[in-house]
C-alpha cells in the first residue's frame, strides 16, 4: 500500500510540476494579474506556487517580500479567485512561498545545471529574475532550448 501511494503521489508531482519550465502548456494570464504584477517583476504562472501559497501571498501584498503591493480590494479578490482556479494544490508550500525554494526550482536549477557563480553576476542578480536567461519567461517560455546565460 505505501509503495502505490508513493507511486501515485510521483506521478500525480511529474505530471503537474511545472511542465512549463520545460515549455510545457502555458496557462495564459489574467490581464489583471500580468499588468499588476509586471509593474514590478515577470507575472508568476499560476502553476510555479501551490493554491495554498497563492492565498497566502495574495493576503499579504501588503508586505509582499519587503514591497507593499497592496491592491485595491476588488483587483485583489479578481487575481486570487483566478489563481484559485488556475493552480493547484500540488507538494508542499516552498519556505516563505518562495518559488525558488520550490523543490522543483531547485531540481532545475541545483549547481548540476546552473553554476552557483551564475546567480551572483550583475546580469543575473538573483534567482528571481528568471527573465535574465529564460529570454521568453515574460510569455510563459521555460523551454529549456531557450535559455541564454548572460555573462
Amino acid at each position: 500500500m505505501h509503495i502505490t501511494k508513493c507511486l501515485t503521489i510521483c506521478v500525480l508531482i511529474a505530471s503537474t510540476a511545472p511542465a512549463w519550465a520545460d515549455g510545457g502548456g502555458v496557462t495564459a494570464l489574467l490581464p489583471k494579474m500580468e499588468k499588476e504584477c509586471s509593474s514590478c517583476h515577470i507575472a508568476f504562472r499560476p502553476n510555479f506556487l501551490p493554491r495554498s501559497s497563492w492565498k497566502q501571498v495574495m493576503a499579504s501584498l501588503d508586505k509582499h517580500y519587503g514591497t507593499d503591493a497592496s491592491l485595491s480590494d476588488a483587483d485583489n479578490a479578481e487575481i486570487t479567485t483566478w489563481l484559485d482556479k488556475t493552480s493547484q494544490e500540488v507538494g508542499d508550500a516552498p519556505p516563505n512561498n518562495r518559488i525558488t525554494e520550490s523543490f522543483w526550482f531547485k531540481r532545475k536549477h541545483g549547481t548540476n545545471h546552473v553554476k552557483a557563480e551564475v546567480w551572483s553576476r550583475a546580469s543575473v542578480k538573483s534567482r528571481a529574475n528568471c527573465q535574465a536567461c529564460h529570454v521568453n519567461a515574460d510569455k510563459g517560455d521555460f523551454n529549456e532550448h531557450n535559455i541564454k546565460i548572460p555573462r
